[in-house]
């Protein structure tokens, strides 16, 4: 009796708690929706749009040598662990004029990872304080028009965050001059929504298969 409960206690317990673990992430690990229908970006000759993209959206402002910081954070921990995902982007909102500083700044990420999904768009001011005001935060561009926090767009352009962060309850963005925060939180929710599309088609392909 004694060795089937030495053997229950080490074999079956942890193998029933990881399919319990595994099962909660599957059937509830859903990231919240905060805002829903963002503001769209403009029509534009590169056809950047948050609709079918899971977008990880920022605001650099025009101090770009102020935000750099940033872009390599988010290219090194939100970004390279996921940018193969081809219905996955970064997007950074930038004031017109900065087309010559963003130019430098891509080739210093383009020397650390495929940029392929790294994605600017230039837009005027009060276009770039549209989009964000759309997203209906608790946050706001500073002088430049730039933040240090980015946020997760989905497929049908809406935000999604948090409704439960021990720190803040609910959290709209992510601070991008936080490693710490990157790698404990955004990328979590990262992988969350990604995962969420992922069964998504698994069941939709096998509806159809089943038709």
């Amino acid at each position: 009796m004694k060795k089937t409960f030495v053997l229950v206690v080490l074999f079956i317990l942890p193998l029933v708690a990881y399919l319990f673990f595994a099962s909660g992430v599957n059937n509830f690990g859903k990231l919240p929706i905060l805002t829903e229908g963002v503001l769209d970006i403009p029509e534009n000759i590169d056809k950047i749009t948050f609709k079918d993209k899971i977008t990880v959206l920022g605001f650099l402002g025009n101090n770009v040598e102020l935000k750099k910081g940033n872009a390599f954070n988010l290219n090194q921990k939100i970004y390279k662990p996921f940018y193969e995902f081809n219905d996955y982007q970064m997007l950074m909102i930038m004031p017109i004029g900065t087309e010559d500083k963003i130019d430098e700044l891509k080739a210093e990420l383009g020397n650390l990872v495929d940029i392929k999904n790294w994605k600017f768009i230039f837009l005027e001011d009060e276009e770039i304080k549209s989009v964000f005001n759309s997203l209906m935060t608790n946050l706001s561009l500073d002088e430049n028009l730039g933040t240090d926090y980015v946020f997760i767009i989905d497929k049908k352009k809406n935000l999604r965050g948090r409704t439960d962060d021990e720190e803040e309850v609910t959290k709209y963005g992510f601070k991008a001059t936080s490693v710490a925060e990157l790698n404990n939180k955004m990328e979590d929710d990262v992988k969350i929504i990604l995962a969420e599309y992922r069964m998504a088609l698994k069941k939709n392909n096998a509806d159809r298969s089943n038709q």
